[in-house]
């Protein structure tokens, strides 16, 4: 106690605490309590070790006392309130084991396997040290050297020009003339695009103008694909729909183009016209004769023509044959050729391919004025380039193996296999919907999707409208909480007023898509049941 009374004395004396109002009580009152914690501590044998420095003065805790906070530490911690064990649950089971995602076209996440021969070549030009390699066959190495030759520095990883690396963008033209019959194909009329929606977007930036009743109108089927909806809102242009025939297979009547046109014209300038062949949601496959109206529609309502043709390989019912905008316009003659501007979409994301991830794709845009060919190609180089590794997935999609070449009886393997069974699965689900009551569904005649019209009772309806929601989401909310399967609503991609329904994939495995479908009807009559 001795040397606490001394501590305290000098402390009480310390010149830093001398005048009037210098100190107050504060620090006076520190120097107490300092000096009462070390007396309340002695029990714990705390040792304390005083440091003087000129106009200070303070203490410090030494190793043992240290020690002893530690101990007293240990003995006060407790157990967590809240650990894995003692928290909330979150939820409470369903009636499924997982989420069957069949909202979305993406073949790859839903099981359907890579073309060998597109990812040997997309891998020798990522690690070109692979090209000594003898694992791989000599013609993915040809396409490989190609295409990096095409690059600079010989390397995937420099920019390409922003139109696409040169020779890609040969193999494209080369790839459409063939397609088309020998209908020509100019290199510099091609322009690689990050998936086929960059294409979309891009053209429709440059085509928007105007303020008012003069503000660009884009007319979109009914039902849609909500890039377009989306494109239109976010650039400011007027969506004007025209609606498919569902009565008719989807189909698209030159009739109901007009409507819509002329009724378009009170409030906007109509001049652009967008055609999805293959449909999506509604896999329909247009005619070559409905082809030629739309065309000469857009010739004489001088409207440009955006044709989305991603899903031109998926072509499943034998009455039905993949016509291209540009092979049908050239063979209309030079009144229709010469005039007509046309832009074509494709991507690797569809098709057999289904590399939804490369983000490859191209478009082709013929008869646009020159000056605005290069306002476009500024326009291009905002974004510098598209992915090049996913320029290289598309070279491979337009350049496959021919017969001869040593990866061709593989190549065409996979390929007819991915086919055949799509093919099989659009089959499987059109005849399975349509055994349900209540569920009507047009053959898939392409494209990934099935879009079947539902009956929703009237009772249905009102429980929707009490939970502010679509009827057909409300359906497809119900599903999802019933069998965990997630498929899109109807409403999400544009139904004539009082028709309701969902669009579901059809890439499941057939075993599991037979799940699905046997899920899908078990459900339905049961929602009819209780909403009778």
């Amino acid at each position: 106690m001795h040397r606490f009374a001394v501590l305290a004395k000098q402390t009480a004396a310390s010149p830093s605490c001398m005048g009037p109002g210098s100190c107050r009580n504060g620090k006076r009152d520190l120097a107490l309590r300092s000096i009462t914690s070390m007396v309340e501590g002695k029990h714990h044998q705390q040792r304390f070790t005083q440091l003087s420095r000129p106009g200070r003065r303070f203490v410090r805790w030494n190793s043992a006392a240290k020690a002893s906070a530690v101990k007293i530490k240990e003995k006060t911690s407790r157990e967590k309130i809240l650990t894995l064990e003692s928290m909330n649950p979150q939820g409470i089971k369903k009636p499924f084991t997982e989420v069957i995602k069949a909202n979305i076209g993406d073949a790859h996440a839903m099981g359907q396997q890579p073309i060998t021969f597109l990812r040997q070549v997309v891998a020798l030009c990522t690690y070109p040290n692979l090209l000594d390699s003898p694992s791989f066959p000599e013609d993915s190495k040809k396409r490989a050297r190609r295409i990096l030759q095409g690059c600079g520095g010989n390397s995937l990883g420099s920019y390409s020009a922003s139109q696409g690396v040169n020779c890609i963008r040969e193999d494209v033209a080369a790839y459409i003339e063939q397609r088309d019959g020998g209908v020509p194909a100019d290199p510099d009329n091609i322009y690689l695009t990050t998936g086929a929606s960059d294409g979309i977007f891009t053209i429709l930036k440059i085509l928007v103008s105007g303020g008012g009743k003069s503000r660009t109108g884009v007319m979109i089927p009914i039902p849609q694909y909500p890039l377009y909806s989306a494109a239109i809102s976010e650039l400011d242009a007027i969506q004007v729909n025209y609606y498919l025939d569902e009565e008719n297979c989807w189909a698209l009547d030159v009739n109901e183009l007009r409507r819509s046109l002329n009724e378009a014209k009170a409030y906007c300038n109509p001049k652009v016209l967008c055609i999805i062949n293959p449909g999506n949601p509604t896999g329909q496959v247009q005619s070559r004769k409905c082809i030629e109206d739309v065309i000469h529609f857009a010739w004489e309502e001088q409207l440009f023509l955006l044709a989305d043709e991603v899903y031109q390989d998926n072509v499943y019912s034998e009455e039905c044959e993949f016509h291209s905008f540009k092979k049908v316009l050239y063979e209309m003659g030079p009144e229709y050729y010469s005039n007509v501007e046309l832009a074509s979409f494709h991507s690797t994301s569809k098709g057999y391919m289904g590399e939804c991830g490369y983000r490859g794709g191209y478009m082709e845009v013929i008869n646009l004025h020159p000056e605005i060919k290069g306002q476009l190609v500024k326009l291009l180089s905002v974004r510098l380039c598209p992915p090049v590794s996913g320029q290289a997935a598309m070279d491979i999609v337009v350049n496959p193996p021919v017969p001869g070449e040593e990866s061709y009886a593989q190549f065409i393997k996979e390929k007819e296999s991915v086919l055949n069974n799509l093919a099989q699965k659009a089959k499987l689900t059109e005849d399975m919907f349509n055994k349900v009551p209540g569920i009507h569904c047009n053959p898939l005649q392409g494209a990934m999707y099935a879009f079947p019209r539902i009956f929703i009772p009237s009772k249905a309806i009102e429980a929707a409208k009490a939970h502010k929601m679509a009827p057909d989401l409300f359906y497809c909310m119900k599903l999802l909480e019933a069998t965990g399967i997630c498929v899109v609503p109807g409403s999400g991609f544009g139904q004539r007023q009082g028709s309701y329904h969902f669009r579901m994939t059809i890439l499941p495995p057939v075993e599991k898509l037979k799940i699905v479908l046997e899920k899908v009807k078990d459900f339905h009559i049961q929602f009819l049941e209780e909403y009778a």
